[in-house]
């Protein structure tokens, strides 16, 4: 096996172990060496094998299970993009949410009409209700639902394709979220969706692109606390 050399360590270790399942040194199902093993057979550290096996989870070639290894899952890449965000870690998606939400925001700041302003005064009182009576995954998705709206007042339909294409995987790692913690400190942040919304009210495109980054990163650290709080 060649040792990489190269730039693009990860990149290259999971070209190689990608190619090796292509080939059929291992079938679908079939379990990867060890960390240890690959790292040696590639010449590369545990950390960049770690780092390829996330990104051929992306590829939807391998999926990593708790406890018992990585397994295949295809011997091809998958271009659906729904596979590809089944697959992917819920941080590398939350990351891109922030990326697709933001610069949706800063555009429905300006281009947002009545209508828009009108739906979004509604979802966000929705979402009030559903903070201080409703379940977990009422809250959820009138969440979702304020964020929907947000994304649609920047009249791109191309972001509002992007925005459907995650919300589901995002959907359930908030359900996942409020139902892990050990308290409900992340329920009530109606506060800084209504900063959000007075910024977009005000044209203020810069205003709603922080607040909305500002929520968003919250809502990214109560994820990996969540997560940090049950291990």
């Amino acid at each position: 096996m060649a040792v990489l050399r190269r730039f693009s360590l990860v990149e290259q270790a999971a070209d190689q172990i990608a190619a090796r399942i292509t080939a059929g040194e291992w079938e679908i199902g079939a379990k990867l060496p060890a960390e240890s093993a690959l790292a040696g057979e590639l010449g590369v550290g545990r950390s960049t094998v770690r780092e390829a096996i996330k990104e051929l989870r992306g590829r939807g070639l391998v999926e990593a299970r708790q406890g018992s290894g990585v397994y295949v899952t295809a011997l091809e890449r998958s271009d659906d993009w729904e596979v590809v965000l089944r697959r992917a870690d819920i941080d590398d998606v939350l990351e891109v949410r922030e990326a697709i939400e933001t610069a949706a925001t800063s555009l429905a700041a300006t281009r947002r009409d009545s209508g828009d302003l009108a739906r979004l005064r509604a979802t966000l009182k929705k979402r009030a209700d559903a903070e201080h009576g409703g379940s977990d995954t009422e809250l959820v998705d009138a969440d979702l639902e304020f964020h929907r709206t947000v994304v649609r007042a920047a009249h791109n339909p191309v972001l509002s394709e992007l925005f459907e294409s995650f919300a589901p995987r995002v959907r359930t790692a908030m359900v996942d979220m409020l139902q892990l913690a050990p308290d409900d400190r992340y329920r009530h942040d109606q506060a800084v969706h209504s900063e959000i919304l007075d910024a977009i009210r005000r044209r203020d495109p810069a205003g709603a692109m922080a607040a909305m980054l500002g929520q968003l990163e919250s809502d990214r650290r109560g994820n990996e606390r969540a997560v940090t709080d049950t291990q």
